[in-house]
């Protein structure tokens, strides 16, 4: 582990070692900028890390990726950098959902044609749905493709934001403020039973990925993330560990001279006091040494509620009451168990969701045989579910103990329905509540995600990764495009662009020392 001398000069430090902030670091080494990475815990990754118990290895958060097919964002990334992406397998279904209703549950085929004969059979009528969604999909891939910059607060991020429209994205944009339930019922697929449980279905899926539910999530957000697990897209199983993404993106850092800051934890920020002045970032490192680095800029992957502890008075007053007014992301209550392989169902999907009642609906990832998580014979189950945040750090001791015993037998009587798991067959078991989730990722309340792809906070409307304080940028899963390791990792390449665009430089794509776009 690096470590920081007691006062140090750095030229740009990213504070936050999970996705967005290695990706950050890494394509500001690879510029050739020194740049220092901070990370307040023992290892990185953030919610896309892993943690062992004994001989099982499990995903703390995230535990598929996206992005891996030939020009997706982490492929780009990683030929960018000059080095390899980690081993991984498509997802073939990406999930499978049941929805609780008796019916036989949804698979999510890799394959398109599959897909659309899947959707016929468990929501007839709704190819009017489907098709509008794929071609607002199309315009915002192509969108996606040339790397705009959302929402603009300067002449430069505009005509980057203009360079980026076509045709396409323009009949698209009549779609901004519309959600996913508007249409569904544009379309005349929300009416009769069919109607009805195709938003089941759209509630279960849409709240993995925004946090939201078909009526609160933006169109524009909702109709890439139901494409995202057919080709020539895909979800992606690593092999080893979700740590494995961080470890490639760590070594990418090193290679480019970037370095890496492990148990540095940032308790405050002082902007510059005249302007070409540098900010100063206090904190405590190993061993609770306290630390100053002095540094020409900064970009901050943690959630924007961080900074008004962060900031203080420095914290521009209309900024402050904009953060403020967001509603709270989620928390989490995961399930971290492993069980004999024999146990599982002979067919079992590796992601499943189940529509259940208390504590919630659950996501389920199942390791594979031979993937690093488990012994062979062994299989490690994570399941998850969404729950308010706040609430779990104002109970008594006692209460506490109370809910989270409460919320842990909900959890494996869905997993019992859904697997047939009984509690005697658990070889471990423990669950994570908020609180565990704010001692691992440092977030306030152990919020797991960024700030909901509601109309009014996604694309135009979002919050911007250059903060109105010069010198601050801000990326991560509440700055566009939103949740999941793809996402995060485009909203670090945006802040970047933006940061070497204000020092006069150009930034492009390299293949080894070429440029391809």
């Amino acid at each position: 582990m690096d470590v920081a001398p007691r006062t140090a000069e750095q030229d740009v430090v990213v504070v936050g070692g999970g996705i967005a902030g290695l990706t950050a670091a890494g394509l500001l080494a690879r510029e050739g900028v020194a740049v220092a990475l901070l990370e307040s815990h023992y290892q990185s990754g953030g919610c896309a890390g892993t943690f062992r118990r004994g001989p099982w290895c499990f995903d703390v958060g995230a535990t598929q990726v996206a992005g891996l097919e030939p020009w997706g964002i982490h492929q780009r990334l990683f030929t960018h950098l000059g080095m390899p992406a980690p081993a991984a397998t498509p997802l073939d279904p990406g999930c499978v959902v049941n929805l609780g209703d008796g019916e036989p549950p949804v698979r999510l085929h890799r394959d398109p044609a599959a897909w659309r004969q899947e959707r016929r059979r468990q929501f007839p009528g709704s190819d009017r749905f489907w098709d509008l969604c794929a071609a607002l999909h199309r315009a915002n891939w192509a969108f996606a493709g040339r790397d705009p910059v959302l929402p603009p607060r300067s002449w430069w991020d505009l005509g980057q934001l203009l360079g980026a429209l076509g045709p396409a994205t323009l009949a698209s944009g009549l779609a901004t403020t519309a959600t996913i339930a508007d249409l569904q019922r544009l379309t005349g697929c929300g009416a009769g039973v069919a109607g009805e449980r195709l938003r089941r279905f759209l509630d279960l899926q849409l709240r993995l990925y925004s946090q939201e539910s078909a009526d609160r999530t933006a169109a524009l957000y909702g109709a890439t993330v139901l494409q995202m697990a057919q080709e020539p897209l895909g979800l992606w199983h690593l092999e080893g560990s979700m740590q494995a993404l961080s470890t490639a993106l760590e070594q990418a850092l090193a290679r480019w001279g970037g370095r890496l800051l492990l148990r540095h934890r940032l308790e405050r920020l002082h902007p510059p006091q005249r302007p070409g002045a540098p900010w100063h970032l206090a904190g405590v490192g190993p061993g609770g040494a306290p630390f100053l680095i002095v540094a020409r800029e900064v970009v901050l992957t943690l959630p924007p509620q961080t900074l008004p502890s962060l900031l203080g008075d420095d914290l521009p007053q209309a900024y402050g009451r904009r953060i403020s007014a967001f509603p709270d992301p989620s928390g989490a209550l995961v399930f971290y168990g492993a069980v004999h392989r024999s146990r599982l169902p002979p067919d079992c999907a590796p992601h499943q969701q189940l529509a259940w009642g208390d504590p919630g609906s659950l996501f389920v990832s199942v390791s594979r045989e031979g993937d690093g998580r488990a012994p062979l014979g062994q299989a490690t189950v994570i399941a998850s579910v969404f729950t308010p945040a706040r609430h779990w750090f104002d109970l008594p001791e006692p209460e506490y103990q109370h809910r989270k015993t409460a919320a842990r037998r909900g959890i494996e009587a869905g997993l019992q329905r859904l697997l047939g798991i009984i509690p005697a067959d658990w070889l471990h078991g423990e669950l994570a509540t908020p609180r565990g989730w704010a001692g691992w990722t440092g977030r306030p309340f152990g919020f797991v995600g960024g700030l909901g792809q509601h109309p009014s906070r996604f694309g135009p409307f979002g919050l911007a990764s250059r903060s109105p304080l010069a010198g601050l940028w801000l990326c991560g899963d509440s700055i566009h495009p939103g949740e999941g390791t793809a996402g995060v990792s485009l909203s670090a390449l945006m802040a970047i662009r933006q940061l070497l665009a204000a020092r006069g430089r150009t930034w492009h794509w390299r293949d080894g020392d070429s440029a391809v776009g």
